[in-house]
């Protein structure tokens, strides 16, 4: 069975990197049914809190609530049970936080279960933003994909249930974790878009065929004139490059 435009449209997460709550939830309110989650970040947390997710989830929306935990595992659990009873889809931490960090975050997971409904714990990686260049400076030698791959290996045996890592690295992710294990890719840009901040950057026919199973694009949707638009090009991209997964 060829997957359906719903299913492509259901792996599109849009970034609400916004400077407001109300600005963002009026973006939310017009790209219902046109992506599958919105992604709420550090800038959006920081200034409003959890009135944003909280909002979103209470709508029946999906939320991927990106703050990547990164602290001692005891205070990563309260949060990660905190983060589960906002109702969120998927929130993340930082893989570099070790096992015993990632398997209490799967805790604190289970703790703040909803409703029968677990919420998705994926560790990050390596930055998108991060190059070469960048790892060694921070003592961290080898290509992005040898670190990425290493750190993916080790959130899959503290049960986390996928990774937030670069399209590039995807492939080699999917080879040595297998099916099954959720890879949310960033640093997705249309071919036309500018790279900008990125420094691993993929269109999303590529990061899919590669193995990625949920694409987040932020600015080539959140700046566009029409965002409807944008989203439904970006899906029908998607369902190409799926059906012929």
């Amino acid at each position: 069975m060829l997957p359906s435009t719903s299913l492509a449209r259901s792996r599109l997460i849009v970034a609400l990197d916004l400077p407001s709550a109300a600005e963002a939830a009026r973006l939310a309110e017009r790209l219902q049914g046109h992506v599958g989650l919105f992604k709420v970040g550090f800038e959006l947390f920081a200034a409003e809190g959890p009135v944003l997710p909280r909002y979103l989830a209470a709508r029946g929306e999906g939320v991927f609530l990106d703050l990547k935990f990164h602290d001692i595992p005891n205070t990563v659990r309260a949060a990660a049970r905190e983060a589960a009873r906002l109702g969120v889809t998927m929130f993340n931490i930082h893989a570099a936080g070790g096992r015993k960090m990632m398997e209490a975050a799967r805790e604190g997971a289970r703790e703040g279960e909803s409703g029968g409904a677990r919420s998705l714990v994926l560790a990050v990686t390596v930055l998108t933003s991060l190059s070469e260049h960048d790892l060694t400076e921070i003592g961290i030698a080898g290509a992005p994909e040898e670190a990425v791959v290493r750190l993916a290996l080790l959130a899959k045996a503290s049960g986390l249930d996928g990774v937030v890592a670069s399209a590039r690295e995807a492939a080699a992710i999917r080879a040595a974790c297998g099916d099954g294990f959720i890879i949310v890719t960033p640093g997705i840009r249309p071919a036309a878009a500018n790279a900008q901040d990125q420094a691993r950057v993929s269109t999303p026919a590529t990061a899919l065929r590669a193995g990625a199973d949920y694409l987040v694009v932020g600015r080539p949707i959140t700046t566009a004139q029409q965002p409807e638009a944008a989203a439904d090009a970006i899906v029908a991209e998607m369902e190409q490059a799926l059906t012929g997964r």
